[in-house]
């Protein structure tokens, strides 16, 4: 490997003045920039860490990298002696280590925790009463050896199955859905799906039919469902439904060939739009395609301030007394010992009286 950048930089540190004034853990900072590199050096003159007992000088060296390319670094960093006695001993890492800013590395660095020895710093390293030290980092982006990488490029397979939805080539069944024909794979489906898969590949009428015809759901969502079936991913909206008409029917549709994840997907759409006008109605929803996600969530909703007196005065809760005495029991479990509401209870007696 070449290197592909490098810095270094004099740092001079006053002494005795500079490594005595100075706290354990705290330091001064230098910034060398000449246009081609930034090194930054941070230099705690008794140490960084309390129980070194202040004995050892600590630096910290950076270097804002240049490449996006690199693949290793090191670190150095050297005393200068005094009138040249002999090579200086040198403090090296192995290896900088990246640093990371908003999850891309923008500089490698390294620390000294024990540099040198305050007490080894006279007479050899002190120079008109300063002390210098050269600090260094250098990376290498492996030019001038073998790339040994091969690019791969993304996966396509959600693209490629997204483009099989309700193609008649090479589709083996097709769905008869309110006057629209829809075509698909029985092995997609039934990967995808317990009850698809009961009904194609088991001993179920369906298994031998060509042509299958639904009557209880509707084209837009029959082919939403098989969109989410080939991607896993939730259908966009057609035009002319609401949002929470569309998720409805879809989360029925989820519920009935048992796609929990769409299950949950269509919950949190629902759930989105909860309001005192529509929980009530997004509750029954929740007990009838067992959703209990949702359903717990509604029940939330109702227990937060006043919404539930809110909520029991709509023609939706009403709805939701008689159809599912079971959630209103539970709805009064979580109520547990506060006052009753009486607008909660006179209003369902005036409505059962009326009806």
């Amino acid at each position: 490997m070449m290197p592909s950048s490098s810095g270094f930089a004099e740092l001079k540190i006053d002494h005795p003045g500079s490594t005595n004034g100075f706290a354990i853990g705290d330091g001064f900072n230098k910034r060398v920039c000449d246009g081609e590199h930034e090194l930054l050096i941070r230099c705690y003159p008794r140490g960084c860490k309390v129980h070194d007992d202040g004995e050892y000088v600590s630096l910290r060296i950076v270097l804002v990298a240049r490449s996006s390319h690199v693949k290793d670094a090191i670190a150095c960093a050297f005393l200068q002696p005094a009138g040249g006695g002999g090579p200086p001993p040198i403090c090296c890492t192995e290896k900088a280590l990246p640093v990371r800013e908003s999850g891309r590395v923008y500089a490698y660095g390294a620390a000294f925790r024990r540099f040198v020895r305050r007490s080894d710093l006279e007479p050899r390293y002190v120079v008109d009463g300063a002390v210098t030290v050269v600090c260094g980092v250098v990376t290498f982006d492996g030019h001038g050896e073998c790339d040994r990488s091969i690019r791969v490029p993304q996966t396509s397979l959600g693209s490629q199955l997204a483009a099989m939805v309700n193609r008649a080539d090479c589709s083996d069944v097709r769905f008869s859905v309110g006057g629209e024909m829809f075509y698909a794979h029985r092995a997609v489906l039934a990967a995808r799906s317990p009850v698809f898969g009961a009904e194609l590949l088991g001993s179920m009428a369906e298994s031998t039919m060509a042509c299958i015809t639904l009557d209880d759901v509707e084209p837009t969502t029959f082919r939403a469902l098989l969109e989410f079936v080939y991607t896993d991913e939730l259908p966009a909206r057609p035009a002319g439904l609401s949002s929470t008409e569309f998720h409805k029917r879809l989360l029925a549709a989820a519920d009935r060939y048992d796609l929990d994840r769409l299950k949950l997907m269509c919950a949190q759409k629902l759930w989105e739009s909860v309001s005192v006008e529509t929980a009530a109605a997004t509750l029954g929803y929740a007990e009838m395609y067992s959703c209990p996600e949702l359903k717990k969530k509604c029940i939330e909703f109702l227990m937060t301030g006043n919404n539930l007196n809110k909520v029991a005065v709509t023609d939706d809760y009403f709805h939701l007394r008689e159809d599912f005495p079971l959630v209103i029991k539970e709805i009064k479990t979580q109520i547990g010992s506060l006052p009753s509401s009486p607008v909660v209870y006179e209003r369902a007696a005036k409505r059962s009286k009326i009806q």
